[in-house]
């Protein structure tokens, strides 16, 4: 394939499947020792900000978690940010401290390629924050990991908002701006929501997962204008071309993270076609996580 060659959603397209193959093939593609080589010297590592390992209640959970965190190496992603979510939502107290006990033993699983999302259900407001201090202080987890549960500006999220202050930590959000209605999440949040609840905790740092996820991706972009404690995350499955770059050229490079969401042909397409300077890829890449990953030192 000519890398000179404009790359149009086509190219993009083969180039992504090509690199799919790689990962079954046990080949590290092109494209990784590409961004290396063009990368600033003393790069960060590649941080995948929004990964999910597998529920037990999935007989085959431990084979699907290796299959992932191999595709991950092969694709040239060297740690991924994970939670484990309960099958049935609203979540009990019960269930989530299930999924973060379930979470701790897979990242002794897969030593150093793995950090943990604690996720909760902020309706159990007292538990909810007990846990977040629990596996940050004692489990190292790096951030809290949100559903739908709740819309994020509902005062009973505050106490978790106050949590993740209160530890260094950065709170990874589901969100959506859909152009339909959406029965089975009444409660999700979007990118305008998330900035309302930035402006009211500055000290706060909220990740907007998903812009690739489906719904009005240049809403939710422009939504976030005002929201410099607001951060995107790059994950789903939408492939749009133009849509990482207006999310650069709107928010800037310091505001973008890499994920992928388990889509990992369309999260590593996206970053393949993004056209910004080696340096801001570098940062999107893992250089703007690892500033959040920092706050904790500072404690």
């Amino acid at each position: 394939m000519d890398d000179s060659a404009p790359l149009t959603r086509r190219r993009l397209l083969k180039s992504s499947a090509a690199a799919a193959g790689a990962v079954l093939a046990g080949v590290r593609p092109s494209w990784a020792r590409a961004e290396e080589e063009s990368a600033p010297r003393g790069k960060p590592p590649v941080i995948d900000c929004h990964a999910h390992l597998h529920h037990r209640s999935q007989s085959d959970y431990r084979e699907k978690d290796r299959l992932l965190i191999e595709a991950a190496d092969r694709l040239g992603i060297d740690r991924l940010c994970c939670s484990i979510l309960t099958r049935k939502r609203p979540a009990t107290v019960e269930g989530f401290r299930e999924c973060n006990a379930w979470l701790v033993e897979a990242i002794k699983r897969f030593p150093g390629r793995v950090l943990g999302w604690c996720y909760v259900n902020p309706e159990h407001s007292k538990e909810a924050v007990e846990e977040i201090r629990r596996y940050v202080e004692e489990h190292g987890f790096v951030g809290v990991k949100l559903y739908n549960e709740r819309v994020c500006t509902d005062p009973v999220v505050f106490p978790v908002v106050e949590a993740s202050i209160d530890f260094r930590v950065p709170i990874l959000h589901h969100a959506g701006h859909a152009h339909y209605p959406l029965p089975a999440q009444p409660n999700i949040s979007d990118s305008g929501d998330l900035t309302q609840l930035g402006r009211r905790y500055p000290e706060a740092r909220l990740i907007c997962a998903h812009i690739g996820g489906g719904g009005d991706w240049e809403w939710s972009i422009k939504a976030m204008r005002h929201g410099a404690n607001v951060l995107l995350d790059s994950s789903g499955s939408v492939v749009d071309e133009g849509m990482l770059e207006m999310a650069v050229e709107t928010l800037g490079a310091d505001r973008i993270l890499f994920g992928c969401d388990m889509s990992m042909t369309a999260g590593v397409g996206k970053m393949r076609a993004l056209d910004v300077s080696p340096a801001d890829k570098a940062k999107i890449l893992g250089g703007n996580f690892e500033q959040l990953l920092a706050m904790r030192s500072k404690r």
